[in-house]
C-alpha cells in the first residue's frame, strides 16, 4: 500500500495512519490523542457510525468509513450498542462539523475525545478501501498528535508486531463478567427505547455473550423472551442452572477458533441434551465449529449495511447488515446441517440451520434493521419456537 501517499507530512498534518509495510497516511487528528494498534477495515454504512463505534465486535479494529460525512448527526447517549466504544479509532474523509440533527447531545469529536478514541480526517478513504479490497485487511496504528510530532519508525514497528487478529480471542475482552437481566424493548420516536417490557410469562433465554449488542437483547425482548445475559467463559451448568428454555450465542470480536477453545464443547452440550439454539455472527461460527465445520480469515471481509443475502427457502433477498471478518465454510458442513442465506457479494454463507436439531444461526445482523425490518422474522421465529404449544 506504499502508493497510497507520500510518505512526508504534508502541512498541517496532526494524525497519521501507519501500515506494517512503512505505508504512512496523513490527515488531521480528532477525537483522543496517542495511537493504538489494530486491523484497518473499511465499513459501506452511510448512518450509524455511533453504533459501529460501540459494537463490541469492532475490538482490534480501525474503521474507515467509506461514506463521507461522518459525523454529521453528532453523538447521543442512545445509539451505543455497549457502554464503551471498542473500535480502536476511524478514518473518515471530511472534517468532522458541528452537528445538525435534534436527536444530538454531543459533537462526534468530543465524543471520540471522552472515549478514549482517536479520529483521522482528511484521508482519501476510497482510495484506502481500493488498496484493502485488493490487498487485504492489514495490520497498522492509528496516532493523533496536535504538534504533529510521530516516532514513525517506532510506529512502523509497532504495527509490525502486532500479531493480528487470525487465533486471537478477543471475546474475554469484550464480555460481560457476570449475569444478569435484561427487559427492555425498542426504541420509539419520542418515547426513546421501551423499558422494563420483557414479559413475565414469556420463555426464558440465556444469551451468553461473546461481545453482544445491546439491540439484540432489546429485539429478543420485544419478540416476547425474558432474557438472562451470562459471560463468554459460562460453563454448560452455568447456563443451565438459569433454566433457559433457548439459549442465543451473540456476536463478538476476534477469531473464532480461538474463542471456539471454550466455548466450542459447551455449545455441544447444549446440541447433545436438544436446547434450542439461535446463534448471530459470531455466534453463528461457533455453531460451525461446534457441528465440524471449518472457518476461515476472509481477505477484506464483510462490513457494511447494504449486503444482500438470498434466502435459501424461497429465494427472497433481504437487505442486511454484516460486521465479520471470519466466515463458515460452507464445503465443510456436515450431513445434519444445510445453508439457509447465501451473500449475494461473494457467495459466502449467511446462514445456516441443523436438521436434527432445534439449532439455527446467520451471519449477518438482523437487528440492525437495515432492510429495515427484512430480518426482524428471525427474532420471533427463535421465541415462538420455545413457547409451548396452545
Amino acid at each position: 500500500m506504499a502508493d497510497i501517499t507520500p510518505a512526508r507530512p504534508p502541512e498541517g498534518a496532526t494524525g497519521v495512519l501507519v501500515l506494517a509495510d512503512g505505508s504512512l497516511i496523513w490527515g488531521r487528528g480528532f477525537g483522543a490523542q496517542g495511537e493504538a494498534v489494530g486491523e484497518v477495515c473499511f465499513n459501506t454504512a452511510m448512518t450509524g457510525y455511533q453504533e459501529v463505534m460501540t459494537d463490541p465486535s469492532y475490538a482490534g479494529q480501525i474503521v474507515t468509513f467509506t461514506f463521507p460525512h461522518i459525523g454529521n448527526v453528532g453523538a447521543n447517549p442512545e445509539d451505543i450498542e455497549a457502554i464503551n466504544p471498542h473500535a480502536l479509532g476511524c478514518i473518515v474523509r471530511e472534517d468532522v462539523t458541528d452537528p445538525s440533527n435534534f436527536r444530538s447531545t454531543q459533537n462526534f469529536d468530543a465524543w471520540l475525545r471522552s472515549n478514549g478514541r482517536i479520529g483521522l480526517a482528511g484521508v482519501d478513504t476510497r482510495a484506502l478501501t481500493r488498496a484493502i479490497r485488493i490487498q487485504g485487511a492489514p495490520n497498522g496504528v492509528i496516532a493523533h498528535s496536535p504538534k504533529g510530532e510521530f516516532d514513525i519508525p517506532a510506529l512502523i514497528e509497532k504495527a509490525r508486531a502486532w500479531p493480528g487478529l487470525e487465533g486471537m480471542d478477543l471475546a474475554k475482552e469484550v464480555s460481560a463478567t457476570q449475569s444478569y437481566k435484561w427487559d427492555d424493548g425498542l426504541w420509539t420516536l419520542g418515547q426513546g427505547y421501551a423499558t422494563h417490557s420483557a414479559n413475565p410469562e414469556g420463555p426464558h433465554v440465556v444469551a451468553i455473550d461473546y461481545g453482544l449488542k445491546r439491540n439484540i437483547l432489546r429485539n429478543l425482548v420485544a419478540a416476547g423472551a425474558r432474557v438472562t445475559v451470562v459471560p463468554a467463559t459460562a460453563t454448560f451448568e452455568e447456563v443451565m442452572a438459569h433454566g433457559p428454555d433457548g439459549v442465543f450465542l451473540s456476536n463478538g470480536p476476534g477469531d473464532p477458533a480461538a474463542t471456539g477453545e471454550y466455548a466450542v464443547p459447551v455449545i455441544q452440550k447444549l446440541l447433545e441434551v436438544g436446547t434450542p439454539l439461535f446463534g448471530i455472527c459470531l455466534g453463528h461460527q461457533l455453531l460451525g465449529l461446534a457441528i465440524g465445520a471449518r472457518t476461515y480469515k476472509m481477505h477484506q471481509g464483510h462490513r457494511g449495511a447494504n449486503h444482500p443475502v438470498k434466502r435459501a427457502g424461497d429465494g427472497r433477498v433481504e437487505i442486511t447488515s454484516m460486521n465479520h471478518g471470519f466466515a463458515v465454510d460452507a464445503e465443510s458442513l456436515p450431513a445434519n446441517a444445510e445453508p439457509t442465506h447465501v451473500s449475494l457479494f461473494d457467495g459466502s454463507l449467511a446462514g445456516l440451520r441443523l436438521t436434527d436439531k432445534p439449532a439455527f444461526s446467520v451471519q449477518y445482523h438482523p437487528e440492525a434493521s437495515p432492510g429495515p425490518q427484512d430480518s426482524h422474522y428471525l427474532f420471533e421465529q427463535f421465541v415462538a419456537q420455545l413457547k409451548p404449544a396452545a
